[in-house]
């Protein structure tokens, strides 16, 4: 779809030049000439020398100067010479040819769409008209990934996940930082949140075993309108945050499985401390020791069942039922009630929110 402005910036920059200029693409096939017969023509023996570098390069009279947004070329401009005058000429013609491309990338581009319809750049209005001039189907479902780079070598994770996700009419990738990238994937609408952390998990043990790259990766809920990607994007932004102070172990965090701690991170944190203030005794939590604490953990963790949990622990039931009497003394909470549980599991996730330092409100 490039070709037609590139071929009217060629006829009119001919009338300039007086000389045949043209474009070629990145498979060195000719796209845009002043000499309309060779439209079409493939140059093979250039593709090589154009994708190596994006420098000036002379070959068989004509002088050619790549030029392209991505890692190698897209495409080169050639002008017929091999003088000085035709290296000036090429330069300006790829600065030229680079504009058209940018602007047309902005307008008529499906990546650029949707990254920007992500990052909530586009109005609602405006976002149904341009789906429908890029021919594109805004009610089919899709969910955003965002992969949080934590450690990296020389491979570009962007370069990897495009190679896992190819079709570019279906799947977008786009960096928005150096260290995030996102996926925008087109699912089937009978996918489940499980069946989306395993993509996410494949996603990320690809990057860990076979290009040592460490990743997090966040999941947003599955949207089935474009104007809700960047909805989707947002949660799958706060899973990631609120996983770095809630699980700092896990790699792969849903929006969907965030619970209450999702609630817990928008409170303003003078509310949490007034709430553990109110709910223990002074100084009571700061008492509860490493190994008490990995009682109460593996005792929430079997349903407040008290002979499991000693099974678990490998410890006498009485042992475990001393211990809880401990933590009533302690915090006057009993674990075994129901809702001395609840309020206890809450406190200690409001503790650890506390201690990752959120912003003060």
């Amino acid at each position: 779809m490039l070709n037609r402005p590139f071929q009217g910036l060629v006829v009119q920059m001919h009338d300039v030049i007086n000389a045949t200029i043209g474009v070629i693409d990145e498979t060195a096939t000719i796209v845009a000439c002043s000499d309309t017969t060779r439209i079409g023509q493939s140059q093979d023996i250039l593709s090589m020398e154009m994708n190596e570098s994006a420098d000036l390069f002379i070959r068989d009279g004509y002088t050619y100067k790549p030029f392209g947004s991505h890692t190698t070329p897209d495409y080169a401009v050639f002008v017929e010479g091999t003088d000085e005058a035709a290296a000036k000429y090429a330069d300006l013609l790829a600065i030229a040819m680079t504009n058209i491309k940018q602007y047309y990338d902005e307008k008529y581009d499906r990546n650029n769409f949707i990254k920007n319809v992500v990052l909530d750049n586009v109005l609602p209005g405006e976002i149904v008209i341009k789906a429908r001039e890029l021919h594109f189907n805004s009610e089919i479902s899709r969910v955003v990934f965002l992969i949080r780079i934590v450690s990296a070598n020389d491979i570009s994770p962007y370069d990897v996940i495009q190679n896992l996700f190819p079709d570019k009419s279906k799947d977008f990738v786009f960096n928005i930082t150096e260290t995030d990238i996102v996926l925008v994937k087109e699912i089937k609408s009978t996918v489940d949140s499980k069946d989306l952390e395993k993509l996410a998990r494949s996603i990320a043990d690809t990057l860990s075993s076979e290009f040592y790259t460490r990743v997090n990766v966040g999941i947003g809920t599955t949207v089935t309108a474009v104007k809700d990607l960047a909805r989707s994007f947002k949660e799958a932004q706060m899973a990631l945050e609120v996983g770095k102070v809630f699980d700092t172990d896990k790699v792969i965090i849903s929006y969907d499985n965030l619970g209450i701690a999702r609630l817990i991170y928008h409170l303003p944190t003078t509310l949490c401390e007034t709430f553990l203030h109110e709910v223990f005794k002074r100084g009571s939590i700061e008492s509860l020791d490493h190994e008490t604490l990995f009682t109460i953990q593996r005792f929430f963790e079997n349903n407040l069942n008290v002979s499991e949990t000693s099974r678990k622990l490998f410890v006498h039931r009485n042992t475990l039922v001393y211990r809880l009497e401990k933590i009533k003394k302690l915090t006057g909470l009993d674990l075994r009630e129901f809702d001395h549980a609840i309020i206890f599991k809450i406190a200690l996730m409001v503790k650890k929110y506390l201690s990752a330092s959120p912003v003060k409100y």
